[in-house]
């Protein structure tokens, strides 16, 4: 990863997306990713920006704990929530077939530290599942049954807290997933993350409808 880039990049290169409120940089990611994403650990082949959206193949690797090998982790840096609350969210589509493999979006500072929300098969039951990590230590703070295959996720950090939501797209209500506190290790960032796929089957996660805003 060119990490003295991802450092260098600031928030003023940014689209404003005027039509939606507090709303300082959006990407839909139709047929491109937006200036500022960069790759961790990517493989070229398994990723494509499509008129749907980012579609990423779900490979084995892990981000859960120590391991750290999954590939094609999107990240970009967000404001400081010390300063205004921020809040990030995107929409996934997966449809899992295999224990833990899961699709996320993450407020990641590196791959010991972070916090995931996403949608994950757990013994066999579709869930949305949030986690903290922080030094390689993981807990699994929210372990949801769901029914939807496309999910809009959220997640609103401000000071030291960061809280998790969830709702079936299409729908109106956000839901509460769990609040806890932000496992801080450097710069902040978001991160797209999708891993413990089947080896030997070609599943790809979408994305869509990625949004950073501040001061809500």
């Amino acid at each position: 990863m060119r990490m003295a880039a991802l450092a260098a990049m600031t928030l003023s290169a940014m689209p404003v997306f005027a039509e939606e409120s507090g709303v300082i940089f959006g990407d839909d990611f139709r047929g491109k990713l937006g200036d500022g994403w960069v790759w961790i650990r990517e493989e070229p082949g398994a990723w494509r920006a499509t008129d749907q959206g980012l579609e990423i193949r779900i490979q084995p690797g892990n981000m859960w704990g120590p391991t750290n090998n999954a590939t094609n982790i999107l990240v970009r840096p967000v404001p400081d929530p010390a300063r205004d609350p921020i809040e990030v969210s995107v929409t996934v589509s997966n449809k899992p077939s295999g224990q833990f493999e899961q699709a996320d979006l993450v407020w990641y500072y590196d791959d010991s530290h972070m916090v995931k929300i996403g949608q994950e098969q757990v013994n066999g039951a579709l869930c949305l599942v949030m986690g903290r990590e922080e030094k390689d230590k993981t807990k699994t703070l929210a372990k949801i049954p769901i029914e939807s295959l496309s999910l809009e996720l959220r997640l609103v950090a401000s000071g030291n807290t960061i809280r998790g939501h969830y709702r079936p797209t299409g729908t109106m209500e956000w839901k509460d997933a769990a609040e806890c506190e932000l496992p801080k290790s450097g710069e902040p960032k978001v991160s797209l993350q999708a891993y413990q796929g089947p080896k030997d089957a070609g599943h790809w996660a979408r994305f869509c409808a990625f949004r950073i805003a501040i001061g809500r």
